[in-house]
């Protein structure tokens, strides 16, 4: 499966993309740290990478969670990654979390990411409630959710501690379909 919009392509992640995927995380490294530590983490050398992309190949193969990558068409560069996770198949409901490379920022990327992933995610995955946690300082990603009708719910208290800072409260947007 890939999604096209205008000079980009979003696909679920393959186990090519480790030395792209390093490479994206390390260059972003300081804009990372503080809302994907995990991520950065289990990406900082090309070795860590290809074990981390085997093991969301098969997350998403097992529909545990599913990682996507936004490229650039004609330089396969990746300029984001997005999960759909958290995923409660009980209640057929998933979270976005989505990082964006700084060259790529501000072109409202995002937006038009989670409006495509969205549709795949009612559709094709028959998820019925998709949410986005944000902080409320994240002004770019409280602006994806409110581009996308997500509607905001609820403040999550101390619902997510960056390393080496005390626990932050978040706010909990839902789009249903």
């Amino acid at each position: 499966m890939i999604l096209q919009f205008n000079d980009f392509e979003i696909s679920p992640i393959k186990e090519t993309d480790a030395w792209k995927l390093c490479d994206f995380m390390v260059t972003n490294s300081d804009r990372f740290k503080r809302y994907f530590p995990g991520t950065l983490k289990e990406n900082l050398n090309p070795t860590l990478s290809q074990l981390f992309v085997e093991t969301k190949v098969k997350q998403f193969n097992e529909k545990e969670e599913f990682l996507f990558t936004l490229k650039h068409s004609e330089t396969r560069k990746i300029a984001a990654i997005i999960y759909i996770k958290a995923l409660d198949w009980s209640i057929k409901r998933g979270e976005f979390a989505y990082c964006i490379d700084y060259n790529f920022k501000g072109k409202s990327l995002i937006s038009k990411v989670v409006k495509t992933l969205s549709k795949h995610a009612f559709t094709t995955l028959e998820l019925e409630t998709l949410q986005i946690i944000a902080h409320k300082d994240n002004l770019p990603s409280v602006n994806v959710a409110l581009n996308n009708d997500f509607v905001w719910q609820k403040t999550l208290e101390k619902e997510f501690t960056p390393t080496g800072e005390q626990p932050l409260d978040m706010e909990l947007y839902e789009l249903y379909k």
